[in-house]
């Protein structure tokens, strides 16, 4: 049976959870200010009163201390799977989470005020693009995971279909606010496009069958 101390983190994790996100949070302010490749590690560190090992037992690399969500997608991808009701599909779960995104304005959701200027500092890195496509490519393998624990057939053939429509419409939102497009009418098309895209999924997905694994939606 859960308890509250199960529901809840304890102090030695909400401070590591601290930790972490003071140090992101320094990380993504000096390279805001001066650009990825002008900030180092070192810098970083010392402006979190940190080591830089400590840095490292925090982020796998310098591209993880700016783009610090990649885990945080592919949990909360994966969890809108495993998480859902029992009568929900996953594809429902999941076009759920990513309109919740975007209503909260959630760094995860595509769009909001200030997303330009993070996105643009990507886009003029090499190295953080590169990334950036390795965390998609993380949270596809989340995804297949949890497609496959739900009994999905061929979860990486769906996991890879979801995540192409979502990344297709979350870049063509992130070009259009580079371009200095409203915020605003960049919200309602990608809401548009994303009740698109997921509508298409559904269509194209196969019936369920009686067999052990079941197909989306």
């Amino acid at each position: 049976m859960d308890s509250r101390h199960d529901r809840e983190p304890s102090l030695r994790e909400r401070k590591k959870r601290e930790t972490r996100q003071r140090i992101s949070d320094i990380a993504t302010g000096l390279i805001g200010e001066r650009g990825f490749d002008a900030v180092t590690v070192a810098e970083i560190a010392r402006a979190a009163g940190v080591s830089p090992m400590t840095v490292f037992n925090y982020f796998p690399s310098k591209e993880d201390l700016f783009l610090d969500r990649i885990p945080e997608a592919a949990a909360l991808f994966a969890a809108a799977v495993r998480d859902r009701a029992p009568d929900e599909p996953p594809l429902a779960a999941l076009r759920r989470l990513a309109l919740r995104l975007l209503e909260e304005r959630h760094p995860l959701g595509g769009v909001g005020d200030t997303f330009a200027d993070f996105w643009r500092i990507v886009a003029d890195s090499p190295a953080l693009r590169a990334r950036a496509r390795e965390g998609v490519e993380e949270v596809e393998e989340a995804l297949t995971g949890a497609f496959g624990e739900a009994g999905v057939a061929d979860p990486e053939l769906w996991a890879a279909l979801t995540m192409a429509a979502y990344r297709t419409v979350f870049t063509a939102s992130v070009r259009r606010l580079l371009a200095g497009d409203p915020v605003a009418e960049v919200a309602r098309d990608h809401r548009e496009r994303l009740e698109a895209a997921f509508a298409t999924l559904q269509r194209v997905a196969p019936p369920r069958s009686s067999g052990e694994r079941r197909p989306l939606p």
